[in-house]
């Protein structure tokens, strides 16, 4: 069966038909073409299909997209403006936050999500923010430094 789904798709009023199982991942990625939300482990450990639900980071593989009808979703590709990267975004630049980067988008969508909740973090509210986010390429210390680089850029008024 399916279902009319209107929602905010990165600022932007969106209606489309889709199936009643169909996950936010799959409607993002294969529905919409919005392929920075990644999918990694299928089973809500990994953290690399992090969106942000009303600015609340969601891991999208675990989500039925009906389940966000009315609500404002934001995806990496919603962060940069005009051509200007967001204080996160520049953060893991910046700061080398990623390596391989597979675990990038959902570890930048995590700690925007705080940014918009908290704009001085500490370092342990960095790590329990990103406490559901994996990466096997770092030991997250690269992470932990773009996130707070990402806050200082932040209280300059750079959008999280």
């Amino acid at each position: 069966m399916a279902r009319i789904l209107q929602l905010t798709l990165n600022g932007r009023a969106r209606t489309d038909a889709v199936p009643d199982n169909v996950l936010l991942l799959d409607y993002l990625r294969e529905h919409v073409g919005l392929t920075g939300t990644k999918t990694g482990c299928d089973g809500g450990e990994c953290g690399a299909c992090t969106v942000l639900v009303d600015d609340r980071p969601r891991l999208s593989c675990l989500t039925l997209a009906a389940t966000v009808a009315g609500r404002r979703v934001d995806t990496i590709e919603s962060l940069a403006r005009d051509g200007h990267l967001s204080a996160v975004q520049r953060g893991f630049h910046e700061k080398l936050g990623a390596q391989c980067g597979y675990c990038t988008p959902g570890f930048i969508m995590a700690s925007a999500g705080l940014l918009r909740r908290n704009p001085r973090p500490t370092d342990d509210d960095i790590r329990e923010a990103l406490g559901s986010n994996i990466c096997r390429c770092t030991g997250y210390v690269k992470i932990i430094e773009a996130v707070q680089h990402a806050a200082a850029l932040h209280a300059t008024g750079v959008s999280p």
